[in-house]
């Protein structure tokens, strides 16, 4: 399967992003009300500058309390990114955020944003192809 059918399949809200100089504060807000669990800093809604997370947040909240709260979202997202394209398979996709570590890819192709998917979005997509496998093989055996 690849990234573009992972795309089609999620519900088009788009991709949530704030710019560079947002508060960490109003940046958990948007998390909290949107029930997402990342969003993409971006100047101009499509050159992707970084990536805040939960996790960032929590991370920063352990370390300074908080007083991380009143910070910007470019002091404390992560900016080393890695992205995909549209013609990615999601099976390589999955092994570079299990590599990683990380739960969120931005989709880029000439340098714009064109969507995001989570771990999430490539787990559901390859459980459906994997469905879709056992019930061609269950057809193949059983003659149909």
């Amino acid at each position: 399967m690849l990234v573009s059918q992972i795309l089609k399949s999620k519900a088009d809200d788009g991709v949530v992003t704030v710019p560079p100089g947002t508060t960490v504060a109003r940046a958990a807000e948007i998390l909290s009300s949107r029930r997402i669990g990342a969003l993409v800093v971006s100047a101009d809604g499509k050159a992707v500058l970084g990536i805040l997370s939960e996790r960032d947040i929590v991370r920063e909240l352990g370390r300074r309390s908080t007083g991380c709260l009143t910070d910007t979202v470019d002091s404390i997202m992560t900016a080393r990114i890695t992205t995909c394209t549209r013609t990615d398979r999601a099976d390589d996709v999955l092994a570079w955020m299990t590599a990683g570590r990380f739960r969120h890819m931005p989709v880029v192709e000439a340098g714009q944003m064109v969507g995001l998917i989570s771990i999430g979005d490539v787990v559901k997509a390859r459980l459906s192809e994997l469905e879709h496998e056992k019930d061609a093989l269950e057809g193949m055996i059983k003659g149909f």
